[in-house]
């Protein structure tokens, strides 16, 4: 059942795009499904980016060319990801594949951003799922600190994993997110943090949810 409804959501992104459009990829699951549908569509674009090693590759084995984001000439027109969490106002957390620095980049460099995702990632208030923060190693230990010291949360280094970028991510948990954008700003102005993974500066435009009873549609 997941999914399909997965499968929803990833295949009402379609409609969005069109003919020799320059887009944006993101990654995991649900976008690895986006991906399918990508290549099942028969449509063809001038342009592909996307934000890791992962979809980079399935894209390539379903026959399409991706980019290096070095050769970004302009802003794309779209861009398509999903979330770990989204709430009403489409702030999001995201990350937990852990390429959240490039998914910020990509975002930004978007003009509409569009979020795809299964009914158990929209919520009413974000903070169950733990804020990934890709951090330079050196300075773990006085990120740690700042972070439980100056924003109560509770950092915990994610095991076996080092990001694309060869950095460390801390999952933190019991922050307080009434004001996403608020902590989103002050994670990423404590010294050694790459950033971290509250998208509220820059939330999804348009968000598509797989649900029990079809499809549903959330505009900014």
């Amino acid at each position: 059942m997941k999914d399909q409804l997965k499968f929803l959501a990833a295949n009402g992104a379609l409609k969005y795009l069109k003919p020799e459009m320059r887009i944006g990829v993101g990654t995991g699951s649900t976008v690895d499904i986006f991906i399918d549908a990508l290549s099942e569509s028969g449509l063809s674009f001038s342009e592909i980016f996307t934000t890791s090693k992962r979809s980079e590759e399935r894209l390539k084995s379903r026959g399409f060319t991706v980019l290096n984001l070095t050769e970004v000439k302009e802003p794309l027109p779209i861009y398509v990801d999903g979330a770990d969490e989204i709430d009403q106002s489409l702030c999001m957390i995201k990350g937990g594949g852990g390429a959240l620095t490039l998914e910020k980049i990509v975002a930004e460099l978007a003009n509409f951003f569009v979020c795809i995702v299964d009914e158990r990632k929209y919520v009413q208030k974000l903070g169950k799922f733990p804020i990934p923060v890709e951090v330079i190693s050196e300075a773990i230990v006085p990120i740690c600190w700042a972070i439980r010291d100056e924003l109560g949360g509770k950092p915990i280094i994610r095991k076996n994993f080092v990001s694309e970028h060869g950095h460390k991510i801390l999952d933190v948990h019991n922050l307080h997110l009434t004001n996403p954008m608020d902590v989103e700003i002050k994670l990423n102005s404590i010294p050694g943090v790459v950033t971290n993974g509250i998208f509220a500066n820059r939330r999804a435009d348009l968000l598509l949810v797989g649900t029990t009873l079809g499809l549903k549609t959330f505009n900014n």
